[in-house]
């Protein structure tokens, strides 16, 4: 029972350093965990805590640069919400 109860400890501790990794370390991390481990281990509390961050709801957004899809010039946060109004989607739709 012991052993049991420190494996599953040293497994989810395991699992939250790989999520506090980049997202190229952590992918290749993962793509050798099996599928019964996110079942088993807290994977939804772990993930909130590793990549919660310190952002709280009314805070202003972090200001950035990204490169446009299709062109060679940059468009910055702050630069845009000076002009019109922003919104900003975080997660994947794939």
């Amino acid at each position: 029972m012991v052993c049991g109860v420190l494996l599953y400890g040293a497994a989810s501790a395991a699992l939250y350093a790989a999520m506090r990794q980049p997202p190229e370390t952590f992918g290749r991390i993962m793509s050798h965990v099996p599928g019964v481990a996110m079942i088993v281990l807290p994977f939804k509390p772990l993930w909130l805590s590793a990549r919660g961050g310190h952002l709280q709801v009314g805070d202003l957004a972090p200001d950035f640069a990204l490169p446009v899809l299709h062109g060679d010039r940059t468009v910055r946060l702050s630069g845009e919400y000076r002009q019109k109004p922003v919104v900003l989607v975080f997660g994947s739709y794939t």
